[in-house]
């Protein structure tokens, strides 16, 4: 989607907000003993008292209102009868719809008690996101979105999954630009344009390369098997650099 007018930008804050208000309340009610279904069900209240549309289910069929992904899963994790316990990391991916605009957001949270590797993997993943944000600006290079990630992922002696890639979203959840690497890619020669609507959600780890598909048909789990985080906003291009849309209220 390409931002034109004040409505449309209006339409693409108001379901920003409301999904990451909906990230938000999640992860404050996290705690060891509830099930993936029941962190998930407060999503779907949260997001169909505001009026909004999950989009994973209404989209592809997704079994839940939101991707819950613990430990070994890296993204997709279907909500159901996993118990959440002490010490796990948890990914909480929110997308939705409302009036005919979508936003996308998540974030990895690690249920207490941590440790100094996970904490540090938490805040660098969030801070490899925060690096791609500022590489947006309206006439500048797509690429440098995945140059910049990627320099800071290897200074710090982390890996990116490698086909999970930032996307266009706006007016569907996945649009053009399409996929959006946030690893170097010698391929990439466009640039974004002002207005334009993407999410920004590198998927760092402790030594993952790819995902892969499990058993159920949607759960993503990394190869080779290490510690993922994945942080994710919503942005607008603008020629002064990013508007992040998915910032709660």
């Amino acid at each position: 989607m390409t931002i034109t007018n004040q409505a449309e930008l209006d339409g693409l804050k108001h379901i920003g907000r409301i999904v990451a208000n909906t990230l938000r309340d999640m992860t404050a009610a996290l705690e060891p003993g509830m099930t993936t279904a029941e962190l998930d069900e407060i999503g779907r209240v949260l997001l169909e008292r505001d009026g909004a549309d999950p989009a994973p289910r209404s989209t592809y069929g997704f079994p839940g209102a939101t991707c819950i992904s613990v430990n070994e899963e890296i993204a997709h994790g279907i909500p159901g009868g996993r118990v959440i316990a002490a010490g796990d990391m948890v990914n909480i991916d929110v997308s939705a719809s409302k009036n005919g605009y979508f936003a996308d957001t998540g974030a990895t949270s690690i249920v207490p008690p941590s440790d100094a590797a996970r904490d540090r993997l938490c805040r660098d993943g969030r801070r490899a996101m925060q690096i791609g944000i500022g590489q947006v600006a309206a006439g500048k290079p797509i690429a440098g979105i995945g140059k910049a990630i990627g320099r800071f992922a290897s200074a710090r002696g982390y890996t990116l999954i490698r086909n999970l890639a930032s996307h266009g979203v706006g007016r569907s959840l996945h649009e053009y630009p399409e996929e959006i690497a946030t690893w170097p890619d010698a391929d990439e020669t466009r640039r974004m344009t002002n207005g334009l609507v993407f999410t920004i959600e590198p998927f760092l780890s402790t030594g993952g390369l790819m995902a892969t598909e499990g058993d159920d048909g949607w759960t993503l789990y990394s190869t080779p098997r290490a510690s993922v985080v994945q942080y994710e906003h919503t942005i607008v291009t603008t020629k002064r650099g990013a508007m992040v849309v998915t910032l709660p209220a």
